[in-house]
């Protein structure tokens, strides 16, 4: 079995493996659809998902093919679902091919209208070449008006909507000053290119017709957001392109056998104000200090 639907409160979600399904692609893992009681459309790219994990990097090793067996390696390595609950799920991917990293996701859904993610992910052997370790997840959404991610920096809200893919994308928590390094020949990618803007509450939010998704992290170290206007391709029923609302969590020095991790929150509710969007992220932080 490649998913699992599960339902909790407003939200209904198909959670699955990086297998191919009906018109779901392969290679795409993590939330493949997820609707509101309001909103019957899927807030993904139908054929693709959210919360997917996508890249494993180092900032050296990639495909002089082009295949993306290594750029894409979470999409092409062995990975396995495994239902929990009525309401959570579990992906797991053993030691990869290239990077030979061991990951575990489980999402669950929480009344009324949250998928909680919690991700921890063990390296096995001595495989990165600059000794950091990048991972980043891609939400691919369907086709919004409004293509914008907005997050707080200080007193300020902030707006992101970049002008092309790779321009510009990534955005760095105010005190984030980790140097990645990259080989020269290292192709040009979402997480090399870095926005002037910073953030510094570990949340942000698009809109999606009537309603509003909320991604929020437990932390704010080693948390990027990254932004592409048309990383999801073209919805021409829409006349326009998909954007992705990505993130990513970079572990700077590793220690072989460890375990690293973090959680996350997406809050998918009926369209509301800044006010609230905050009182969500506090009400979640308040709930997991506990």
């Amino acid at each position: 079995m490649a998913s699992g639907t599960f339902r909790a409160g407003d939200l209904t979600a198909i959670i699955g493996d990086n297998a191919a399904a009906g018109e779901h692609r392969a290679g795409y893992n993590g939330v493949w659809s997820l609707t509101h009681r309001r909103e019957p459309a899927n807030l993904f790219v139908p054929a693709v998902a959210g919360l997917n994990f996508e890249h494993i990097f180092d900032g050296s090793r990639f495909d002089a093919d082009g295949r993306g067996r290594i750029f894409f390696e979470p999409r092409h390595a062995p990975m396995t679902f495994r239902q929990v609950s009525k309401t959570e799920a579990e992906l797991h991917q053993p030691p990869t091919p290239t990077f030979h990293l061991e990951s575990w996701t489980r999402f669950q859904l929480v009344a009324p209208h949250y998928v909680d993610m919690s991700f921890r992910c063990r390296p096995t052997q001595h495989a990165f070449a600059h000794g950091y370790i990048g991972l980043f997840w891609a939400s691919y959404i369907n086709a919004p008006d409004d293509k914008s991610m907005y997050f707080r920096n200080g007193k300020l809200w902030q707006q992101l909507c970049t002008q092309q893919h790779n321009d510009e994308s990534t955005v760095r928590h105010r005190d984030d000053k980790l140097e990645l390094r990259f080989d020269e020949r290292f192709p040009n990618c979402l997480f090399r290119n870095y926005s002037p803007l910073r953030f510094d509450v570990p949340f942000y939010y698009g809109h999606f017709r009537e309603q509003t998704a909320i991604f929020m992290f437990d932390r704010t170290s080693g948390i990027r957001f990254t932004h592409s206007p048309s990383g999801g391709g073209v919805n021409a029923q829409r006349q326009t392109t998909n954007p992705a609302w990505d993130f990513q969590f970079l572990i700077p020095r590793y220690e072989v056998k460890a375990e690293y991790r973090f959680r996350a929150r997406l809050a998918y509710r009926p369209r509301c104000g800044r006010d609230d969007v905050e009182q969500e992220y506090r009400a979640w932080q308040k709930a997991i200090a506990k």
